[in-house]
């Protein structure tokens, strides 16, 4: 029962970190219609923001906050001077300008902290385990960083849902030119909508660099599963990105437990599985 516990948690607290991926994503792709290659290396960019930020300020807090504010800033400049000249053109240019910023990440990432594999330390505060018994405990940082993932879900919810900034996310997405006749700078929220899917990736990244290694393309595999959850969630639609992120993390986790030769498929069975249910996805826009 112990180690069925801990792989649940360990399931729960990947879905949840898959999801805060995936959710900038999904709100880049279906509310402003982007295919956005570059996903992954936001990702990328959080776990390698967190291990350098920390090595100048000795403090992961304190790297996190800064982390957060460079990653909003990186993601303005990006949709102000590349991905606002993308609307009106077809994803055949977006796939291959998002696909040209992989590489250009890639290499920015080789020449300021090289090709190594590195390690980020967990906040001492956060550093103890939960004992489940005489031999089996769970480290506090995974149950942390669920905890801040669903923290983040409902503020997200809160957002679109409660708020005339969601209000105006939400009419953004149907109707961008009516929109735009009503007085409202659509321009500024899709920065807004961006820079939030940049940050929530970069963020994540973060998250997770003290629980895994922060290593050169790590975020190519993630993007792949990203895109899985936003198909499984349907398109646009947050809460079908929660869903389908631990849906995804119970098939891998206990898929490597059960069937470890063949876990690598339990993810896209489940897609085949609910595309044969579902064609739209599990839920509909937000």
């Amino acid at each position: 029962m112990e180690t069925f516990l801990i792989q649940l948690l360990n399931a729960l607290q990947y879905g949840l970190l898959l999801f805060l991926v995936a959710s900038g994503l999904t709100l880049i792709f279906g509310i402003m219609g982007i295919i956005n290659l570059a996903h992954g290396s936001f990702y990328m960019m959080g776990a390698y923001m967190a291990f350098s930020l920390t090595a100048l300020t000795d403090n992961l807090l304190i790297a996190v906050v800064l982390g957060v504010a460079l990653s909003a800033l990186i993601g303005f400049l990006l949709e102000w001077a590349l991905f606002s000249r993308l609307y009106k053109r077809d994803h055949l240019d977006q796939v291959l300008l998002t696909y040209g910023l992989i590489l250009m990440f890639e290499e920015v990432r080789s020449m300021i902290v090289g090709d190594e594999v590195h390690g980020v330390g967990i906040p001492e505060l956060l550093s103890a385990s939960i004992p489940l018994n005489d031999t089996l405990s769970y480290p506090v940082y995974r149950l942390f960083i669920s905890g801040v993932c669903i923290a983040l879900a409902l503020l997200m919810y809160w957002l679109i849902r409660f708020t005339r900034l969601g209000m105006m996310i939400r009419a953004g997405s149907s109707n961008r030119e009516m929109v735009q006749a009503l007085g409202i700078n659509i321009d500024l929220i899709y920065r807004i909508v961006f820079g939030l899917g940049v940050t929530l990736a970069a963020f994540a990244g973060m998250l997770a660099a003290p629980v895994s290694s922060v290593y050169p393309g790590m975020g190519n595999q993630v993007l792949i599963i990203c895109f899985v959850v936003v198909v499984i969630g349907g398109v646009g639609s947050v809460w079908g990105a929660l869903v389908a992120a631990i849906l995804i993390g119970l098939a891998d986790t206990f898929g490597k437990v059960i069937v470890p030769d063949y876990a690598g498929l339990s993810v896209y069975v489940l897609m085949a599985a609910v595309l044969l249910w579902r064609p739209e996805g599990i839920f509909r826009r937000i």
